[in-house]
């Protein structure tokens, strides 16, 4: 099960007001709006996608890494926990 499967009606009601947002975007471009403006609505759809992804990583730590970390298996558990890690230094590089 998916650690965020008790949130999953919250998680896909916030991609899709951030696929509205990139929907906006596009019109923005396409009625040759301000480059400032277009750049304002990417900065806050960059934005939302950094609190969804915080949220999945919290979830995933809270569900997926502390199971693994309880469970009987220390090789599953090591490599739960280096997988939340790649997750977090990915998010940290973009």
């Amino acid at each position: 099960m998916a650690g965020y499967s008790m949130d999953k009606e919250d998680l896909s009601r916030r991609l899709r007001r951030i696929e509205g947002q990139v929907r906006g975007l596009q019109r923005l471009v396409d009625e040759d709006t301000y480059c400032i403006d277009v750049l304002t609505q990417i900065s806050a759809v960059s934005s939302a996608l950094d609190s969804v992804a915080v949220g999945l990583l919290d979830q995933h730590i809270r569900h997926c890494v502390a199971d693994a970390a309880r469970g009987a298996d220390p090789a599953e558990a090591e490599r739960i926990m280096g997988e939340a890690t790649a997750a977090i230094a990915r998010l940290v590089r973009s």
